[in-house]
């Protein structure tokens, strides 16, 4: 958010009250996240639910949320409602899209369009609100606001693709999650979606399994990340936040040349690298 309001050019120091209610809202998300995921660590810690309680959580969250609207209001600009409203729409579409990841663990006609959908409410929304906002506060055109918010939508997909791939290919250490979780617990991702729609016979019957969350243990774990070997999944993943990260930035093409813009640029380049 700091870097999109410097890019149009704005002082991004306008801009910390909104950029602090983001990240406890996205902080908010992660609490709640955990406890639907039955998740035991965030980046190597123990989650809140495990730490203390389920309730402990669901309470944390909830006032996380509204102090990051205490803090938005704090922000210094005459486009505060502007402002406001992206920040409630992200608010209003990360529940949409944490809705959806819960309704596709028991839906079975979840295709990789439903789920492109839904991660763009769930992980995009969140990174496009903050360069959108960003680029608001720091005044920026109708123009430059729209390029800065689709640069978001793009570096989004990347990320939350990026994520399902280390859920497989991390190391545990570095990703501070448990390595294969998401295929234990059944989580429809890009990786299981494509590969379900390319796999056939007893590679399909396996996957079926695991998409209706009887997958299994490490045996599991270590077979589906085979299959998604054998069908070129891994790699098909990687052209795809490739062609995402590339995506994002030609819409920053759009924007002045400024040190901050390139700062975005490397910065979208750095997700498409993460280890964690």
């Amino acid at each position: 958010m700091l870097l999109s309001c410097e890019t149009v050019g704005g002082d991004s120091r306008h801009a910390l009250p909104a950029a602090g209610a983001i990240e406890i809202l996205h902080n908010f998300t992660l609490v709640h996240d955990d406890v639907m995921d039955n998740a035991s660590l965030r980046r190597g810690r123990p989650t809140v639910h495990t730490k203390w309680d389920t309730n402990t959580a669901i309470l944390t969250g909830d006032q996380m949320a509204a102090c990051a609207y205490e803090m938005l209001l704090r922000c210094k600009t005459s486009r505060i409602r502007g402002v406001v409203e992206v920040f409630t729409r992200a608010f209003n579409e990360v529940c949409e899209g944490q809705g959806l990841d819960e309704e596709f663990e028991t839906r079975r006609n979840v295709g990789l369009p439903d789920y492109l959908q839904m991660i763009a409410k769930k992980t995009g929304r969140v990174i496009a609100s903050c360069a959108e906002m960003g680029g608001i506060i720091g005044g920026g055109s109708g123009r430059e606001v729209t390029a800065l918010r689709r640069f978001g939508e793009y570096l989004g997909l990347a990320f939350q693709i990026k994520d399902d791939l280390l859920d497989v290919t991390g190391n545990v250490h570095e990703f501070g999650k448990t390595i294969g979780g998401d295929i234990r617990e059944g989580k429809k991702t890009f990786l299981l979606l494509r590969a379900y729609e390319r796999a056939r016979g007893k590679e399909k019957e396996m996957l079926g399994r695991v998409m209706t969350g009887r997958g299994g243990g490490q045996s599991t774990v270590i077979a589906v990340r085979r299959i998604y070997e054998n069908l070129g999944i891994l790699d098909e993943a990687e052209r795809t936040i490739d062609r995402c990260t590339r995506q994002a930035g030609r819409e920053l093409a759009k924007l002045p040349r400024r040190r901050s813009r390139d700062l975005l640029l490397w910065l979208s380049e750095q997700l498409r690298l993460r280890s964690a």
